[in-house]
């Protein structure tokens, strides 16, 4: 029940902040209106994040940081007071910011800047804009030069007592040349230019999702679903002429007692019906597992349910990271009673220690990614870095919520008492699995069992890594859903087409390998993780390197639980189906 209110008390909150933030951004005429600078980075290294006032910009005596929520410094946000001031309606023309006299470090500050494309966020009423602080012609008479950009002009738009739009360019001829190390004299100026527009308020965020849903766009996003629609029908009809006929041609036989030895390794699964539901090793690590991959399955299915309902409009400042972080912590009694229901249906003894592995299967080497990630943002000085009093926040609401849900779901799984469903006993004595063949071990069976699911996304996961890894906003989310709900049915059909001619071959081991097989997509996906850091990218240096490994293959690991436990529940259900249609003697 938890779980399930997860979702629907983050959508209420949400829903009304945005409402009472919706109440305040009415302005009458010179009214002050917030202005925000968040951070400073180099424009193909999002990851490598810096406050804004790190570098020697014009500064008040004290710089005021806003209050933010849990999901803003998770996304590393660090928003203070501009040194601007942009009233509403108020007009004016290179008005001076301040005049102060640039060291010879500042100007080597800088410098790196530019030679880096650093660029600015900033944050007018809640509306996101960004501008580059200098430019560095590709063509130099002598050697390279660097300008620093030094007037700012703002063009913003307004309905009635509503802003809708805002737009920040330079003025080109308004420049400092930073190619020596000498200090300079500069004066910063801005620029305000209003102008009336039609546009409603309610519209005025759709602006940064338009890119998104531009014609040429939509036709490749709809390319990959009917190539993925494509891959299904063929799978379908593959395993549909399997099911359809293969078996029921087994079936038919093992009905008569009618064996054919020509035939025998073709329906060789009716000889290893003792052996079938023999219980997995490591049981332990399985069923925490098949916990932890249930519990991720809910968790994205909650974020998509978030997703779909509008939450996640662009540039809502933390509201993924706080869905993630709220949602997996309420989830966690799912993998509490899925793994402790499953273990104990596979006669496990030690239960507790099941459920400790279950808790740390997953959040262990995510901790253990996280620390190192965070000591080398804390060594570049990165807003990446998340501060004590965060760290502080997420280790009590894994303490104070996710553990204790963890063992409520661990004691219900216990206490649900389940016993396994097994049409066929399993004989005292293990039968010996015959020597297969090359292409039917488990290598060559998760790089066969993973490329069909990947081919299904893959046009898609470019889009996607655009967006985290890059400057690109990603909001169709309808169309990302259909593409999960494909790679769900492609992983299963795969993994029991598979998993049928493991069992022909007489190989009753199908516990881990169904589990391998359906969690191999993530395998293929951190391989493409290497092609779009290779060829589809600029990002470069250790942290922004650090960064992309790491937490991708964290979200890798993620998807193989995930994926896993889909392909190991399509395997069950298909094998207790067949054995339950034959008599086992």
């Amino acid at each position: 029940m938890a779980a399930m209110a997860a979702p629907k008390l983050l959508l209420g909150l949400v829903m009304l902040v945005g409402c009472a933030a919706a109440d305040s951004h009415r302005y009458r005429p010179g009214d002050a209106v917030p202005l925000y600078a968040n951070k400073v980075g180099p424009f193909h290294n999002p990851s490598e994040t810096y406050r804004y006032f790190d570098l020697p910009f014009c500064a008040p005596e004290k710089v005021k940081d806003k209050i933010e929520a849990l999901g803003e410094v998770l996304n590393g946000d660090r928003l203070v007071d501009a040194p601007y001031k942009l009233d509403f309606r108020v007009d004016f023309d290179a008005k001076s910011v301040c005049s102060r006299r640039l060291s010879k470090d500042d100007v080597v500050k800088f410098r790196h800047a530019v030679s880096k494309d650093y660029y600015f966020q900033m944050y007018y009423d809640d509306l996101p804009f960004w501008g580059f602080i200098g430019t560095k012609p590709e063509k130099a008479d002598a050697g390279d030069k660097y300008y620093l950009y030094r007037h700012i002009i703002f063009d913003i738009l307004y309905n009635k007592d509503r802003v809708i739009e805002i737009n920040v360019h330079t003025d080109q001829n308004a420049v400092v040349d930073l190619t020596e190390d000498k200090e300079l004299d500069v004066e910063f100026l801005y620029t305000a230019k209003w102008k009336e527009t039609q546009i409603p308020f309610e519209k005025r965020m759709e602006k940064y999702s338009s890119s998104s849903v531009m014609p040429h766009h939509l036709e490749v996003h709809w390319f990959s679903i009917v190539n993925s629609c494509v891959t299904v029908l063929l799978l379908t009809g593959f395993l549909a002429t399997i099911l359809m006929r293969v078996l029921k041609n087994d079936f038919v036989k093992y009905s008569h007692d009618e064996e054919e030895p020509d035939d025998q390794e073709e329906t060789g699964w009716k000889y290893i019906h003792g052996d079938v539901f023999r219980f997995p090793t490591n049981k332990s690590l399985f069923s925490a597992a098949l916990g932890t991959g249930t519990q991720l399955f809910a968790l994205t299915t909650f974020i998509f349910l978030l997703a779909l309902v509008g939450v996640f409009y662009p540039y809502n400042r933390g509201a993924l990271f706080t869905a993630l972080v709220v949602i997996y912590a309420l989830t966690s009694g799912i993998a509490g009673y899925s793994a402790t229901s499953f273990y104990c249906q596979f006669e496990g003894k030690n239960w507790v220690r099941n459920l400790l592995l279950t808790g740390c299967l997953f959040c262990g080497p995510l901790f253990l990614t996280f620390c190192f990630l965070n000591t080398v943002a804390i060594a570049y000085n990165s807003t990446a870095a998340l501060p004590f009093g965060t760290i502080c926040v997420i280790v009590l609401i894994w303490t104070l919520v996710t553990f204790p849900l963890l063992v409520l779901g661990g004691i219900a799984g216990k206490n649900s008492k389940n016993e396994f469903q097994a049409p066929c006993r399993t004989t005292k004595f293990l039968r010996e699995v015959p020597p297969l063949a090359w292409y039917r071990r488990t290598i060559p069976q998760m790089a066969m069992a993973g490329f069909l699911p990947f081919s299904a996304i893959y046009i898609e996961l470019y889009y996607i890594f655009a967006s985290i890894w890059g400057h690109r906003i990603y909001t169709i989310y309808s169309i990302l859903f259909i593409v999960f709900i494909i790679l769900l049915i492609v992983t299963a059909f795969i993994t029991v087409a598979l998993t049928y001619f493991q069992l022909t071959a007489e190989d009753h081991e199908w516990w881990w390998r169904s589990f391998l097989c359906g969690g191999s997509t993530g395998f293929f996906v951190f391989a493409y993780c290497l092609y779009y850091y290779r060829e589809r990218s600029d990002m470069s240096g250790f942290m922004q390197t650090s960064f992309f490994f790491g937490y991708m293959a964290c979200i890798c690991y993620a998807f193989f639980l995930m994926l896993g436990m889909v392909g190991f529940r399509a395997a069950l259900l298909f094998v207790r189906h067949i054995y339950k249609s034959i008599k086992c003697e």
